[in-house]
């Protein structure tokens, strides 16, 4: 059974809810962008608000925190940079002609995807913009980047001379049923991967492998080969739109309008666990030590064993949905759509976690040690029986 834990904060600063919730690569800092039109930046150290982010003009959709800089994306239909010393606007990227929903920062550029079907690549630090990707029948809903030298061959490298200039490709999920993978450099589409039958939700990348992974509300998984554009496989067992996606070593965990988290073998496509307690739609989710961590549309954040499925503790106090999770230092951040950020102490759950999987590895020790005597007291005996036939 999961017992009940308190937040040791509540912050409640923002005037409307949560959409977002982002970490700094260093951990020092969080950013909640909100339905109230602003942005506030948290110490991670003393989780006070040290920076509050005033200037647009309707409600903030996404945000993505740097170590120097934080972004955010609006309905307003641009998306702006801030210092996160001063809380200046350093930036506004103007070009989208309806709200924009989901940004992504990597190198230097910025890419953003919109519901005018359009997503698009900016300078990050020129405030221009250099890449406009169209081809989309509908609104652009999630975003991931890669380097082509990360996925292909150099046999298969020469074959695209044309982008040799620059080897980085978008890819883009739509309501319009489909995923496209895009270069960068020249806004053409090197890919259309089609299947689905419903809106792209939520993107997965493992570049290394070639993989895509990609979520709809056709109630499937699909997993893509990035250089090819072949199918590999669907995952048909969820019986509700597929909102959020983990991958951690080879295990790909995802959250549904079902109520359910799945744990899916990604090499077989085999289903391994349910997690089941959820009492409406998981919005988010966290794998963390051997822990998943969940939020849901009920307004609790849940623990599960990842392994087990068994629910280890249940976080109660938000009104609304939780919209997004972060974890840092043993510390879990909800943000809700009631407006408020809170701060839980998980280190109790991830002490029990740490001792079990010590006496997991432990037993499975001496249970290697006992096959190795085995096989050895297995290998002599053979001997002695060869000996004695006079093989």
């Amino acid at each position: 059974m999961g017992n009940s834990g308190s937040a040791v904060k509540v912050c409640a600063d923002h005037q409307g809810g949560i959409n977002w919730l982002s970490l700094s690569p260093d951990g020092q800092r969080l950013l909640t962008g909100s339905e109230d039109g602003t942005a506030r930046l948290w110490s991670t150290a003393d989780s006070q608000c040290h920076g509050h982010f005033q200037g647009h003009e309707s409600y903030i959709t996404f945000c993505h925190l740097e170590n120097e800089a934080a972004f955010t994306c609006s309905a307003d239909h641009t998306i702006r940079k801030w210092d996160v010393v001063t809380g200046q606007c350093l930036a506004i990227y103007r070009g989208h002609t309806s709200i924009v929903n989901r940004i992504l920062v990597a190198k230097d550029y910025l890419f953003s995807g919109s519901y005018d079907r359009t997503a698009r690549c900016w300078s990050v630090d020129k405030e221009k913009q250099i890449q406009e990707f169209r081809g989309h029948r509908n609104c652009v809903l999630t975003l991931a980047h890669y380097s082509s030298k990360d996925v292909l061959e150099e046999e298969e490298e020469e074959e695209e001379e044309e982008e040799k200039v620059s080897r980085d490709l978008l890819v883009t999920g739509s309501t319009d049923c489909t995923v496209k993978v895009w270069w960068v450099s020249s806004g053409r589409c090197y890919q259309t991967l089609l299947g689905h039958t419903g809106a792209v939700l939520c993107l997965i990348l493992d570049a290394p492998n070639r993989e895509l992974f990609s979520g709809s509300t056709d109630y499937t998984i699909r997993t893509w080969n990035i250089v090819t554009g072949e199918q590999l496989k669907v995952f048909k067992e969820h019986q509700g739109s597929i909102i959020c996606l983990e991958l951690v070593n080879r295990h790909l965990y995802s959250g549904s309008a079902d109520r359910t988290v799945k744990c899916w073998l990604v090499d077989t496509g085999e289903r391994i666990q349910t997690y089941k307690a959820h009492k409406h739609s998981v919005s988010t989710l966290k794998y963390h030590a051997g822990i998943l961590f969940t939020g849901s549309g009920d307004a609790c954040a849940r623990a599960f064993n990842s392994k087990s499925g068994v629910l280890q503790k249940i976080f109660r106090g938000h009104k609304f949905i939780i919209n997004c999770i972060q974890i840092h230092n043993e510390l879990l951040y909800t943000a809700s759509h009631d407006g408020t950020l809170r701060i839980w102490d998980i280190r109790g759950i991830c002490k029990r976690n740490k001792r079990r999987l010590k006496k997991e590895r432990s037993a499975q020790g001496r249970s290697s040690q006992k096959g190795s005597l085995s096989r050895l007291f297995n290998n002599k005996v053979g001997c002695m029986v060869q000996q004695e036939n006079g093989e």
